[in-house]
């Protein structure tokens, strides 16, 4: 989901020619610029449009929070997902990654690389930007016996099987569910890796360890 999102993230050091569609009335108020692509470019491209952009500095305000993160919002929007406001906590805002993105491997880069540089870029006063987690099912071996219970008939249908043997680490940043598949998908490293994606969305995340005995 990296490849469309941090295309916008180099629209902030790209130079192009603005006009102001509106007086600015004070410093710190979003000032919305149209930027004016060059006749020399190429032909038609599978990116979203490159959004108005804001001139900052901005103040810390929910407000301009959102309006710089819809800038980012088609990026994320065409790979699936958005981003949410969680909260603002004196220089801290808390955001969450919602459809794809929240489950994606790469959200904390996205995160990072894409939202949080764009944001202090526009609004100086934010220290740090954190991704809130929605906190999902239970782990334990009933709610995975949920999501292998969907690919059972799969399975079934070249003789294979599939079980939870173990959970471990729960107490730990990064817990790991130990699963055991038997038949002829168990050598198929594109059936165990769909498998990990149902289980890390299931749960709501993208760090949780699969292994196979």
């Amino acid at each position: 989901m990296l490849r469309g999102f941090l295309a916008a993230a180099l629209v902030a050091t790209s130079h192009t020619l603005t006009f102001p569609s509106r007086l600015q009335s004070r410093r710190n108020t979003a000032f919305v610029t149209r930027a004016i692509s060059s006749p020399f470019e190429g032909g038609a491209s599978d990116e979203p449009a490159a959004p108005e952009e804001l001139l900052g500095p901005l103040d810390l305000t929910l407000e301009n929070v959102e309006a710089v993160l819809d800038e980012m919002r088609p990026y994320l929007i065409s790979d699936g997902g958005n981003v949410e406001v969680q909260e603002i906590d004196g220089p801290i805002v808390r955001l969450t990654l919602v459809g794809e993105c929240g489950t994606c491997p790469s959200s904390t880069q996205t995160m990072k690389i894409g939202l949080e540089r764009r944001l202090k870029e526009k609004i100086p006063e934010i220290a740090e930007v954190v991704q809130a987690v929605p906190e999902g099912p239970a782990l334990v071996t009933e709610q995975v016996d949920v999501v292998l219970d969907s690919v059972r008939p799969f399975l079934a249908v070249a003789g294979g099987t599939i079980e939870c043997e173990d959970i471990q680490g729960l107490d730990s940043t990064q817990p790991t569910v130990v699963l055991r598949m038997e038949g002829a998908s168990a050598t198929l490293q594109s059936v165990k890796l769909e498998i990990t994606q149902r289980i890390q969305r299931h749960f709501m995340s993208p760090g949780l360890r699969v292994i196979w005995e």
